[in-house]
């Protein structure tokens, strides 16, 4: 039996004229993921990309599972190919979904027939199927309302698809098919999250990291390596730049009022890296803030931050609380590395009553203690940046 993997797309059908070009960017993204895998065909027809083995050593197993995490796809199964008749189709049917069946309770059968020339419908061929699978496995009742599996026959331009059992897909747009955006990406568990939810978004994620050495470690350096690793399983390759905020936390613990330590900081990260995403091609900045989890998250706040962006910044988790946003960090797989206890700048100098309703005019004249432009400018020239390849 031949066995093929489908992926089947939901929102790019509705991109009227322009969705050849999102299914082209998914197509390359499933053939990059399965390149990593092995040698394989990749193509496309009726709103469903297939993956086909070329070769025994290719892993299939791997594919699965990986493309699962690929923007743009809303379910994943596992079909093998009969030809396009009956008793085909029966035979296949019931050599390759008793598996499926074991230890169930109950099945039905649904068919889709996308090739009108195929002289049965849909009715029918479920009906035959049914009949037959319940004959090679009767202690399994059929249940048309609540079943355990649902088997499905799906008849296509290029064959008859027999499966049981579709897994849901990451949903979404492709990557890139929304524009290229630079993460702010701190090490703790909400940044990833709002990366990966704006990747989601067919956004193109690059990061950036504000490290404070010596008074961070080289630990929280590889710590946030290691997010963006698992980020770039569901993004695909990330450009990570790192800069060293070390030199403006010096001087603003030496100059300014400590309770504004905080905005401050925060302004000079909002200008570099505005900066950092213009060099960059990137049209927005991303952050992982949530309203009022914080001193530097409220209304307030946030305005003074924005005021030096000089671009739109997204921020996906706004109104999301902890427990949701952990919830997602779970599913993302970055939750167990996000809490390693390993510090980041923003927990380096941390005032002890930092302003939460900060009033711009106070803030500006803090920051009008200190060489503004040239403080951000040796900040930038520390810039490092690391690709970190996607292991799908």
């Amino acid at each position: 039996m031949k066995e093929v993997i489908l992926c089947k797309y939901g929102e790019i059908v509705l991109k009227g004229a322009n969705r050849g070009w999102f299914e082209n960017m998914l197509c390359r993204r499933i053939n990059e993921c399965a390149g990593y895998y092995g040698n394989f065909k990749v193509y496309r027809a009726q709103s469903t990309v297939f993956i086909e083995p070329i070769d025994e050593s290719s892993d299939l197993d791997g594919v699965y599972e990986a493309v699962q995490r690929i923007f743009g796809i809303i379910a994943v199964c596992r079909a093998v190919v009969a030809a396009k008749d009956m008793d085909s189709i029966l035979d296949t049917a019931v050599e390759y979904i008793p598996k499926f069946l074991a230890g169930k309770k109950s099945f039905k059968v649904e068919a889709k027939r996308s090739d009108k020339s195929f002289p049965l419908n849909s009715i029918e061929i479920a009906k035959q199927v049914g009949t037959a699978l319940h004959a090679a496995c009767p202690g399994i009742a059929v249940d048309v309302h609540t079943p355990e599996v649902v088997v499905r026959v799906e008849i296509r331009e290029f064959g008859a698809y027999i499966h049981a059992g579709q897994l849901p897909g990451a949903g979404g747009l492709p990557v890139g098919s929304n524009g290229r955006g630079l993460l702010l990406l701190s090490g703790g568990i909400d940044s990833p999250v709002a990366g990966w939810m704006m990747a989601k978004r067919g956004v193109l994620v690059e990061s950036l990291h504000f490290e404070s050495f010596p008074y961070t470690s080289e630990r929280a350096k590889e710590k946030v390596m290691a997010l963006t690793r698992i980020l770039a399983r569901w993004a695909g390759d990330i450009d990570l730049h790192i800069v060293s905020l070390t030199r403006i936390q010096e001087e603003l613990k030496r100059t300014c009022n400590e309770e504004y330590f905080t905005l401050l900081l925060r302004r000079y990260m909002m200008h570099i890296a505005s900066r950092v995403a213009r060099a960059r091609d990137c049209g927005a900045l991303i952050t992982g803030e949530s309203l009022g989890q914080v001193a530097s998250q409220t209304l307030q706040a946030i305005a003074v931050t924005d005021a030096v962006a000089g671009l739109p910044v997204f921020r996906p988790l706004i109104g999301l609380d902890k427990e949701e946003i952990i919830r997602l960090a779970r599913r993302i797989g970055t939750y167990d590395t996000s809490i390693l206890p390993y510090e980041d700048c923003c927990t380096v100098f941390t005032p002890r009553h930092p302003k939460t309703r900060p009033q711009i005019e106070r803030v500006l004249a803090e920051e009008r203690k200190l060489d503004f432009n040239s403080l951000a400018a040796g900040a930038e020239a520390t810039l490092e940046t690391i690709r970190i390849r996607a292991e799908y």
